[in-house]
């Protein structure tokens, strides 16, 4: 499904493990491709395969970018997880991510980098030149919405990005484009998906790019839909900068999701390693990590009123002894606690226990993953609506934000029959009625309230959104309306990485094999060589 050029690339690179940080040799540059194209297209000219065609199909590219635009950030989430304290990784030393800092000459945290850039890379190129030469507009359209996806998730976690150069084949050294820059062109391209979904006409085909749309089936009106909740999410990071536009947020999530039955899911078959879910057990990806005190405090009562969530019991994890409790990043290891009160990992088992086993939550085998939701954007309209000044709007959205997440952590429990029982009716009515949660007017609801229930409504998948959400606060900013932090609890590592300086975690450092070994005129241009570069912030996140 690509080219020689790529396929050189692909076998110059490395497999990733769902285990072990990836080691992709290249990614982005195409040093080995130049000198290899000629040769290798020679012997292609010669050894034509008819079992291993080498034009294909413009709908055969999208299944595997489907995957990856699903999976891959729940591989930087092992990381991303640390920032936000979603999860800690007890051990006989604080790690660096839980010191919010980063693993040198490592490729670890780079994993959307290596598959925007590879994975999507001149794959996505070739599929949506077939398609617009056929005029098969949905699956061209759905091209735009993939690659929008690819500039966002790298912008927000990265910083610069290579754009323009990105596949240029004709250099050894890519210039790096601005922030700014990725973030237009994020919009342009989300613009130009959203002109094409809307489009019948020409080769337009549910048959056709249902074949291989693993999340909608071919659906092209719920790819429309997606590409407006796209842009929604887009928009709203623009919270920091006088150019927010409230009401354009609200529009677009308006015209996005309706419901959870909207929402970008992929099913995971879990027949072999990467068809499984990978948070599942037998991926072995996060059967060390365990949940902070943090999260817990959102949800068992510490920070709203005394009110227990009722998805606590069925997203986190409780000790061997019953009680849920949370790990404290800054203290090493269980920090004392007896076998029996440490919490279980999030399988549902003490230690490493749970393979072959029922899961909970999202951490099973054949756990559906999001891209995104419907309560995650009916959160963003009520931060929109709140910030315009729209309270019964914000209220109204907030409220459906929690109402549809529980119905949608019933849902996740059922993907594989896994064993928390579901949130009942009257549990679900109860923690609505209750004003600690859900104001009784208007009037009550701040920016604490709707960016805590954003936080559970993302935690343990939603990794991108929630890291840029808390650095949009800047991790500890008070809430004027309530007068406490907009995340209350969440405190920075009193321990931070020595190369910070300092300060805290504002970006993850470029992908090392594809930029530290091979690129590194253009990090030294725009600062990426600094051991501190992980600490300055996003152009998004300053006035």
């Amino acid at each position: 499904m690509t080219n020689s050029n790529a396929t050189t690339r692909r076998a110059a690179a490395t497999t990733p493990s769902s285990r072990k940080p990836m080691r992709a040799l290249k990614g982005l540059l195409l040093a080995g491709a130049l000198t290899a194209s000629t040769s290798c297209q020679d012997f292609l000219d010669v050894n034509t395969n008819p079992n291993g065609p080498q034009v294909v199909s413009a709908n055969l590219y999208l299944a595997p970018m489907l995957h990856w635009m699903v999976t891959s950030p729940q591989f930087d989430g092992r990381f991303v997880g640390r920032y936000t304290q979603q999860w800690t990784l007890p051990g006989t030393s604080l790690s660096t991510w839980d010191r919010m800092g980063y693993d040198p000459s490592s490729d670890n945290g780079a994993q959307q980098w290596r598959d925007v850039y590879w994975n999507f890379g001149q794959n996505l190129v070739d599929m949506m030149q077939k398609a617009e030469a056929e005029q098969r507009w949905d699956l061209l359209g759905v091209g735009y919405v993939l690659k929008a996806w690819g500039w966002q998730v790298l912008v927000d976690l990265h910083g610069p990005l290579i754009i323009r150069e990105a596949f240029n084949q004709s250099t050894f050294s890519f210039g790096y484009d601005t922030e700014e820059f990725a973030y237009g062109e994020v919009r342009r391209l989300l613009d130009e998906a959203i002109t094409l979904l809307k489009r019948t006409d020409g080769a337009v085909d549910a048959t056709y790019l249902g074949r291989t749309d693993k999340m909608y089936n071919g659906d092209r009106t719920k790819w429309l839909k997606f590409a407006y909740g796209l842009r929604a999410l887009h928009l709203n990071h623009y919270t920091n900068k006088s150019t927010y536009d409230a009401a354009a947020v609200i529009a677009n999530v308006d015209s996005s999701f309706v419901g959870n039955a909207d929402d970008a899911l992929l099913t995971y078959p879990a027949t072999q390693n990467d068809d499984i879910n990978f948070w599942g057990r037998t991926r072995g990806n996060i059967h060390v990590y365990r949940q902070t005190q943090f999260v817990l405090g959102l949800m068992n009562g510490t920070v709203f009123g005394g009110v227990v969530d009722p998805r606590l019991t069925r997203m986190l994890s409780p000790a061997p002894d019953g009680v849920y409790r949370g790990l404290n990043p800054n203290v090493v290891g269980f920090g004392g606690l007896a076998a029996a009160q440490q919490p279980n990992n999030f399988h549902g088992y003490a230690g490493t226990g749970g393979q072959q086993l029922p899961g909970r939550y999202l951490f099973d085998d054949k756990a559906k993953m999001p891209v995104m939701t419907y309560s995650q954007l009916q959160f963003i309209k009520a931060e929109a609506a709140y910030r315009s000044g729209n309270l019964p709007l914000a209220l109204t959205a907030y409220t459906a934000g929690i109402s549809s997440h529980i119905d949608w952590v019933n849902a996740r429990n059922l993907d594989n029959a896994q064993t928390p029982t579901q949130i009942s009716a009257t549990e679900k009515s109860t923690f609505l009625a209750n004003t600690a949660i859900v104001p009784a007017t208007p009037a009550g609801l701040t920016l604490t309230r709707i960016m805590s229930q954003k936080y559970i409504a993302q935690w343990g998948w939603g990794h991108n959104e929630l890291w840029m959400d808390m650095r949009r606060y800047h991790y500890t900013d008070i809430d004027p309306a309530s007068g406490v932090q907009v995340y209350p609890g969440f405190t920075p590592p009193t321990t931070l990485y020595p190369d910070n300086g300092g300060f805290v975690v504002q970006r993850i450092r470029p992908r090392y094999n594809s930029e530290y070994v091979w690129n590194r005129p253009g990090l030294d241009a725009i600062g990426g060589l600094a051991l501190d570069y992980h600490t300055k912030p996003l152009w998004i996140t300053l006035p």
